[in-house]
């Protein structure tokens, strides 16, 4: 359901909306995720990857967004940890508000799932250098192999003698889905560069389209209608719009807000149900009784 523009909205969630006030519904718990917004420079100023969603997908069928997907819980094993270079577990778990082994696991979800969607390594044998090609049938393998979950993110970069770069991330914003929707992921969105070298490809069974675009664009196909996007999404193309390159918005990363954004669902005195995001008031919607 769309009304002036592409925001994604379900028609089950009057109804679950409404299950929820009236204390039917119990929230679903819902789990961590990562997604990374990969940027590179243009003439015209920083363009980002984003991917489509199939319209088959359970969650956000047909949604514009970026890749990014749920923490593994092999991702959080520090006994099993990959190999690290850049900020250490401890800073970032001070940055992202976690304990050490939930940072480890937001950091390696939002690396891998970028490899398996996107086919981009923020990867490399040393603390200073990053791997320049993952395409080929070996590396097509060890990608599928990680979307099946046969291999763990730590052992493909063992495996493969290369260090997870978490210097190459910066935290951007977090995001919790709504309570009354049926999937719910806690999801902290980063930036990162596009490493020189590597070049993006739709190597997800799960999206059907790939581009680069400027956010402005983006967010103006948003504004037509054109182009279906869930909140999240189109504020944090929005927030990108002002940089003039990608250097300038990882720099301004560490002075972002990561306080958590949750949507609000209240019933007015007419029993119309008024959706609300906090501090991003063009979401808000009344839906009548």
């Amino acid at each position: 359901m769309t009304t002036t523009n592409g925001q994604w909205y379900p028609p089950e969630w009057p109804e679950r909306i409404r299950a929820l006030a009236a204390g039917e519904l119990t929230p679903v718990a819902p789990r961590r995720a990562a997604t990374v917004m990969l940027l590179r420079d243009t003439a015209d100023g920083p363009a980002v990857h984003m991917l489509r969603r199939r319209a088959s997908m359970a969650f956000a069928g047909g949604a514009y967004a970026y890749p990014g997907g749920s923490v593994d819980p092999r991702d959080e094993r520090t006994e099993d940890a990959p190999g690290w270079a850049g900020p250490s577990r401890a800073a970032w778990a001070a940055r992202l508000g976690t304990d050490e082994a939930g940072a480890q696991g937001i950091v390696c979800a939002a690396v891998r799932e970028t490899f398996e969607e996107a086919g981009v390594l923020l990867a490399g044998p040393g603390p200073d250098t990053v791997v320049a090609d993952t395409t080929g049938e070996d590396w097509e393998a060890d990608r599928a192999a990680l979307v099946e979950r046969e291999l763990s993110f730590a052992d493909f970069l063992a495996r493969r003698g290369l260090l997870l770069r978490s210097d190459l991330l910066a935290a951007w914003t977090r995001w919790i889905t709504p309570e009354f929707e049926a999937r719910r992921y806690d999801t902290w969105f980063f930036v990162a560069a596009l490493p020189e070298g590597q070049r993006t490809r739709n190597a997800s069974s799960e999206a059907d389209r790939t581009v680069w675009t400027r956010p402005a664009e983006a967010a103006a196909g948003y504004d037509r209608g054109e182009l279906l996007m869930m909140p999240p999404t189109i504020a944090t193309l929005r927030q990108l719009q002002p940089y003039p390159d990608t250097a300038a918005a990882l720099a301004d990363a560490a002075d972002r807000d990561l306080d958590p954004v949750l949507a609000r669902a209240d019933l007015d005195e007419n029993g119309a149900i008024v959706l609300s995001w906090p501090g991003h008031d063009e979401f808000t919607k009344r839906v009548a009784p």
